[in-house]
């Protein structure tokens, strides 16, 4: 029996964390959406405004007896630049910036130390919020978007290898072996 635990992160473009999270020893589920806004129910189109105050998001369902949320949250701090506030790369808006949705106090609390081990192990200053908010699943199209349509996309192939490298160079023993 499993011990499944769930979370929600943000860390630029949700195609980029998924393809990150779908290869992690322990992630059973990883569903792109939106959080942190004032809109009901938002639409890809209207996020990309930059004016419902959502992130792309990911919400993670994981066995915490394979993998527990703080090494969920050193990989998401790892394999993106906390330090860019409100963009990742050529991503530019509020939409795109870097949050941790805790969703109970011991998350929180698990959150706040997370970003205290990457501000001392690294340079710069980690700008990632921590913040709540209502969790809208995305567009059927967004989801397990790497796997179909990212791989032939120019900017999912210049973005997200970068990302799986620093996934498997600084957490390899967290790796799923056929990823």
């Amino acid at each position: 029996m499993s011990n499944s635990e769930t979370t929600i992160l943000a860390g630029g473009c949700f195609w980029c964390t998924e393809a990150v999270f779908k290869d992690v020893i322990g992630v059973t589920e990883v569903e792109s959406g939106y959080i942190g806004g004032e809109t009901e129910n938002p639409t890809y189109k209207e996020i990309c405004t930059g004016r419902t105050g959502h992130a792309e998001a990911v919400k993670l369902v994981y066995d915490a007896d394979v993998v527990s949320y703080g090494e969920i949250l050193d990989m998401f701090m790892g394999t993106h630049d906390p330090t860019q506030l409100n963009r990742q790369g050529n991503d530019v808006g509020t939409q795109y910036r870097s949050a941790i949705f805790p969703l109970d106090d011991a998350q929180k609390a698990e959150a706040e130390a997370a970003i205290a081990r990457w501000n001392e192990g690294n340079q710069g200053e980690a700008v990632t919020t921590i913040e709540g908010g209502t969790w809208y699943p995305a567009e059927d199209y967004h989801q397990e978007y790497w796997e179909g349509e990212g791989q032939r996309n120019p900017y999912c192939m210049a973005v997200i290898p970068p990302k799986l490298m620093k996934l498997r160079k600084s957490f390899q023993d967290k790796v799923k072996q056929d990823a």
